[in-house]
């Protein structure tokens, strides 16, 4: 047996091949192929492990294809964790295949550093802020860096030209009244693409009593981990805990669904190393979403200008499967006073955004897509609302598609606009 893969073989053989999860599998509606639902996964690491399956052009797109969504996994009798398979056959993929240079340069160079990154992402906003990246899109030029780069370009309107950690300078941070004190996790999407989404975050905050620090961190590591680099994973989760451990609070809140399940996973990173999984492991029973954090913290609220509208809402992967947090969010929207709350239809069903998904598999991904939007319409919903910044843009993105008069707000910008007093 392939000893890179002992510690997922015993996990993949407990899958007993009943095929339940093709019905929850989102790719698997989309494309009606065996090798993108779990089973078909499960049996390709399992190949791999016990040396009976090569790594192949057929290997490596049912494993990237893959949404990491664990849908499959909340809906398994034996609960095989079929999405730390896929991840490990990525890894091995890497290993044996190598890593595109570009991926490498993001992992390794920029995601880690926040300066270098930001950068890069105003180059990006040059582009995408002046038309050029539009008039890329119509020679297809952008397709040159993969097949779906040329569409997916139109996903985000316009990059912000100030980004939040820019503004921290003017932000209040500590409330007259201090109840806690708690370290705010800033998330890459949130701080370069909609960073009016962290200021409502550090707004409500300080508005309920926190005393808020802004962490030094850099990418939680999730984007690497979901494409197999587990080096550059568990760099910038040695960066990210050795930061958090400097603010030291007792609570570490981040509105990004992503971030807040990642950082509550770094201890798996660390196995082989007792001394960081320990601290990573006291860093993880701090973090909180959101949500978690503010639904037993606030109080009363005020209906203001929201009063009459009809709220439903998204449930990111990560926050849903991965954290158990389902209640939480439902809760603060019920707590503002004259509005409806209607739950939609497949609610925990992926959006089709994962990260950069959306952009290396748009055709399938707006096909997942579609389907979320069938379910939006069901609602009669005004305001749709969630919390991770992937969903945001990939939400956004299919309420311009579907001509839809529905406002997409993240959960923070809904209870900061609820807080406002008449």
């Amino acid at each position: 047996m392939n000893e890179q893969y002992q510690h997922v073989y015993e996990e993949v053989s407990k899958c007993n091949r009943c095929g339940f999860c093709q019905a929850h599998c989102p790719i698997f509606a989309v494309t009606g192929s065996e090798k993108n639902v779990a089973r078909g996964h499960n049996a390709h690491v399992r190949g791999l492990a016990e040396e009976k399956m090569e790594i192949n052009a057929d290997f490596k797109d049912a494993l990237f294809e893959c949404l990491l969504c664990k849908a499959c996994v909340s809906n398994c009798f034996p609960a095989v964790r079929t999405d730390k398979a896929v991840v490990a056959g990525r890894a091995e993929y890497i290993k044996r295949v190598g890593q595109p240079k570009a991926m490498r340069l993001v992992f390794h160079t920029l995601l880690p550093d926040q300066e270098k990154l930001g950068k890069f992402v105003r180059l990006l906003a040059l582009g995408k802020n002046t038309g050029l990246s539009k008039l890329a899109r119509a020679m297809g030029i952008l397709s040159w860096f993969g097949k779906d780069m040329d569409k997916a370009e139109g996903i985000v309107e316009k990059i912000p030209r100030t980004f939040f950690r820019q503004k921290v300078g003017t932000l209040r941070l500590e409330p007259a009244k201090v109840k806690t004190e708690v370290a705010y996790f800033v998330g890459c999407g949130f701080n370069y693409m909609l960073p009016h989404v962290s200021e409502s975050t550090v707004e409500v905050l300080v508005g309920q009593g926190a005393r808020v620090k802004i962490a030094d961190n850099c990418c939680c590591g999730l984007p690497a981990y979901g494409y197999g680099d587990m080096e550059a994973a568990r760099n910038m989760a040695r960066k990210n805990i050795e930061a958090l451990e400097k603010l030291k609070t007792e609570v570490i809140v981040t509105e990004c669904g992503s971030c807040s399940a990642f950082l509550k996973e770094y201890p798996e990173l660390f196995e082989d190393d007792q001394i960081m999984k320990k601290r990573a492991e006291a860093i993880a029973k701090k973090v909180k979403g959101f949500s978690e954090f503010m639904a037993p913290q606030i109080g009363a609220l005020s209906a203001n200008s929201l009063e009459g509208k009809k709220i439903t809402y998204h449930d990111p992967c990560h926050m849903s499967r991965y954290q158990g947090v389902v209640k939480e969010p439902r809760d603060l929207i019920k707590k503002i006073p004259g509005v409806t709350y209607t739950e939609m239809p497949e609610a925990d069903r992926c959006c089709g955004g994962a990260g950069s998904y959306n952009i290396m598999h748009y055709e399938q991904s707006m096909k997942v897509l579609e389907k979320k939007m069938e379910n939006l319409k069901k609602t009669g919903a005004d305001i749709l609302t969630t919390e991770c910044p992937g969903c945001v843009i990939q939400l956004s993105y299919g309420v311009r598609k579907a001509g839809l008069p529905i406002k997409v707000l993240h959960i923070s910008e809904l209870i900061k606009e609820a807080s406002r007093k008449g």
